[in-house]
């Protein structure tokens, strides 16, 4: 078992800490939120009181940030985890950044004589607390190894994708399909309704058939068919719809970076924004098929 360092105990790294500290890891944990912390706490972690205290006297330091800029600013900059860290840490962050911050966050680890990898995760709230979420992992064979058992306690797919920021790209693509799928099955259970389709009829059938995806058995944005999804409790999030801009935007903005043309990535990321900027930010973004039915 190691000692960890745990940077960011929100919606997703809380469950996630939680699940470290079930398969007997050591937890040295940090967040801004101090109700975050103090859950931890009752789980069995110990609390610190910065991000370099974090860092400091163990073998790896996880961190699950709001975005890229957080990312930079806690290993590189005012976090000094990179700098506090006792040389050969293993650093792993789960957080949903862009590629170049990646690489840069790793090349500067690496110079510092860590080990880092990019693993950002798919799966949602659900999948963080029961411990199955997808995590995509970006860096060398050397440091997946070693990272490998520690995600296994809190994911059930880890994949190695490559060379530092990988992960990063696997998770932006990933997610521009996620949001380009959710559009066009609201899209579509929208067009039932108004032709006298039941819901639960075309969801048995497009379940069965060549419309089957995630967002549809799994997630289906409509009361009824799936009873554990969001539009079964007024579109809670399990996913906010400006967690999916964001992830939309990163996904436009390395598409024009490398001259990528992504017609149907770029429609969903206006009409999220556009769910966002309508009140919906903080809602599941399943929930862009009441904004789309135009009662939001």
């Amino acid at each position: 078992m190691s000692t960890i360092g745990f940077i960011g105990l929100g919606n997703m790294g809380g469950p996630m800490a939680r699940n470290l500290v079930k398969a007997g890891h050591t937890l040295k944990v940090f967040d801004l939120v101090q109700a975050s912390v103090d859950d931890l706490v009752d789980a069995g972690a110990t609390a610190v009181g910065s991000t370099a205290e974090a860092a400091t006297d163990v073998e790896v330091v996880i961190t699950m940030l709001p975005a890229g800029p957080h990312v930079r600013s806690v290993y590189m900059e005012d976090g000094k985890v990179i700098e506090s860290a006792a040389k050969g840490t293993l650093m792993i962050d789960c957080t949903t950044a862009d590629v170049e911050t990646s690489r840069a966050v790793n090349a500067a680890a690496l110079a510092a004589g860590h080990e880092m990898i990019d693993g950002p995760v798919s799966g949602g709230v659900g999948g963080a607390e029961a411990g199955t979420l997808t995590i995509m992992v970006g860096g060398s064979d050397d440091a997946y190894g070693r990272a490998k058992p520690i995600l296994d306690a809190m994911g059930k797919n880890v994949i190695h994708a490559g060379g530092a920021g990988n992960g990063q790209a696997a998770k932006m693509c990933n997610n521009m399909m996620l949001g380009i799928q959710m559009v066009s099955v609201c899209e579509a259970f929208l067009l039932a309704e108004k032709l006298g389709l039941d819901a639960q009829k075309l969801f048995d059938i497009s379940s069965t058939a060549s419309g089957q995806c995630w967002s549809l058995t799994t997630y289906c944005p409509v009361p009824g068919p799936v009873p554990t999804s969001p539009a079964n409790n007024d579109y809670q999030a399990g996913f906010t719809a400006a967690m999916m801009v964001k992830d939309l935007k990163l996904s436009q903005g390395a598409a024009h970076n490398t001259g990528v043309s992504t017609p149907l990535g770029a429609a969903a990321a206006a009409l999220y924004a556009l769910y966002c900027r309508s009140g919906g930010e903080d809602k599941d973004f399943s929930g862009i098929v009441n904004m789309l039915r135009g009662s939001d």
